[in-house]
């Protein structure tokens, strides 16, 4: 009697390994799903009329509490409905959702990344100061100056919406400057300046003058926090 029950027992455990892992896999994920905290709207670090000149503060305000706010609410729904999908084994449903959830999670990334880039002109925002960065950014562009005009540039380019971003190659450990479509984020180099080149952030106060928004969004570059991304970067 124990032969045949551990025959069977062998056929039905090799048989059905593959899709076994596959179902604890996406019991997995749902549960966790099911029990991690939901994607909130970040506090900005400053007021909404902190960064003005520079940023107005309608621009500010509907910036962070609309379109950042969309973006938190839609990656959530995303989530949501792929784990809906993995319950469902629904992989075609799951693959439709990959662009919600890059779009989303792109948009969710990039601008909690953006308002910690900026600090307000009184508070230092705009002003390098002596450091690693900084002897970075000279070593590889000749100085400030001539990093804003190469940025600048990068983001000029950009045909339609995207973000223009200093970013650290972690290979090279060197600084670059590229560009990213609609909501992508910076990857696989790190992120240590970028610049949103959506209309919503600058349109109501600059209409179609980039060159201006440009301009003004270096006053209130948080340099600070470039510098402390840029030393975990290379791991300093």
């Amino acid at each position: 009697m124990i032969g045949p029950i551990i025959n069977r027992s062998f056929r039905f455990g090799s048989l059905n390994t593959a899709n076994l892992r596959s179902t604890l896999l996406q019991r997995s994920f749902i549960l966790n799903n099911q029990h991690r905290a939901r994607h909130t709207l970040p506090e900005l670090p400053y007021s909404y009329d902190a960064l003005e000149p520079a940023i107005s503060k309608k621009i500010m305000e509907l910036h962070h509490s609309k379109h950042h706010a969309a973006y938190v609410n839609g990656l959530n729904a995303a989530e949501e409905a792929y784990a809906n999908a993995l319950q469902a084994q629904d992989v075609k449903k799951q693959i439709e959702l990959q662009g919600a959830l890059k779009f989303n999670g792109g948009g969710h990334l990039n601008h909690s990344l953006f308002w910690k880039n900026l600090q307000p002109e009184k508070s230092g925002g705009g002003q390098l100061k002596d450091g690693r960065f900084s002897q970075a950014v000279s070593q590889e562009f000749g100085g400030l100056e001539q990093l804003k005009s190469s940025l600048n540039a990068a983001a000029m380019s950009i045909q339609g919406s995207g973000w223009a971003w200093l970013g650290l190659d972690t290979k090279s450990k060197r600084l670059i400057i590229t560009t990213t479509g609609n909501q992508d984020p910076l990857t696989p180099q790190v992120p240590i300046i970028g610049i949103d080149m959506w209309e919503h952030a600058f349109y109501l106060q600059h209409e179609n003058r980039k060159g201006d928004y440009l301009t003004n969004i270096w006053k209130v570059i948080n340099f600070d926090e470039a510098e402390k991304r840029y030393q975990s970067a290379i791991g300093a």
